[in-house]
């Protein structure tokens, strides 16, 4: 990518609501023009790193408005780490302390926020969302939020077991995403066994029919299984599976493009 590619810097968010808290995020945005949609970028139990803001930026430099969403803004608000086994039971520690209800809390008071940095002439009403590991999980909790149009999990651990703070299984909510959600896992992955697999795309083949029968104009959830084990997109995690991390990115960006581009109105007008 290069430097002049985007501009990107943090942006702290003041809350709105008494249940929110401040969001300090990476927010990226292409340099010759404004963005043509938004999107949310979850990171990993490392917090808002190198690697997790590099993907707001590669997004910006696609186009997009990215920010980057603490998951720990109740805990750890500042959160950095590298990818050492300390790093990650430090960040694990901080993921059993979060909350289904307030996650969604803070990535509705994100979305707002960067509803509000689009301009009135930005293809897509509806925001997209990535993330990564254990913010592929929330990912797919914040797909059920109005704001979001497409969702992409890549390998969002336990969404067939729990959810944050307890409760019945996130999958349990694919019914109630009006989007289009894609799940990406990595076929060696030892966080995502094959049983979580078959369940994954049974929820969406469920969810699917249903929207068939309702006749719905919107795109069909999807599942695709790559080569690799957990966190194959991150270059900087030992599991990085360069060939899979490529074809991730292009799913990315072509879920992107049909439901948030020019490519989704054509196909609604």
């Amino acid at each position: 990518m290069s430097p002049s590619a985007c501009v990107a810097s943090w942006q702290t968010l003041d809350p709105r609501r008494p249940e929110q808290v401040p969001l300090r995020c990476w927010w990226a945005r292409p340099a010759d023009g404004p963005p043509r949609a938004g999107v949310l970028v979850l990171p990993e139990v490392f917090g808002l790193n190198g690697w997790i803001r590099g993907v707001a930026e590669r997004l910006a430099a696609a186009g997009y408005g990215a920010l980057a969403v603490p998951l720990f803004a109740r805990t750890a608000p500042d959160l950095e780490l590298g990818y050492g086994s300390d790093d990650l039971a430090l960040g694990r520690s901080h993921k059993e302390r979060t909350r289904t209800d307030q996650l969604l809390s803070d990535v509705g008071l994100a979305a707002d926020w960067l509803r509000s940095q689009l301009s009135p002439g930005a293809a897509a009403p509806g925001l997209g969302c990535v993330g990564f590991c254990f913010g592929g999980h929330v990912a797919l909790l914040a797909a059920s939020l109005p704001a979001v149009a497409a969702t992409v999990d890549f390998y969002g651990a336990g969404v067939a077991s729990g959810r944050p703070g307890g409760g019945p299984p996130s999958l349990e909510l694919v019914p109630t995403i009006g989007g289009t959600l894609l799940c990406i896992c990595g076929r060696e992955d030892p966080l995502i066994l094959a049983a979580d697999v078959a369940a994954i795309a049974t929820a969406l083949a469920a969810a699917n029919a249903a929207r068939a029968a309702a006749v719905t104009a919107r795109r069909p959830h999807r599942l695709e299984v790559l080569e690799g084990g957990h966190g194959f997109m991150c270059a900087a995690r030992s599991d990085h599976h360069p060939a899979s991390a490529a074809a991730g990115w292009s799913l990315l960006l072509d879920t992107f493009a049909q439901q948030l581009g020019p490519e989704r109105l054509q196909a609604e007008g």
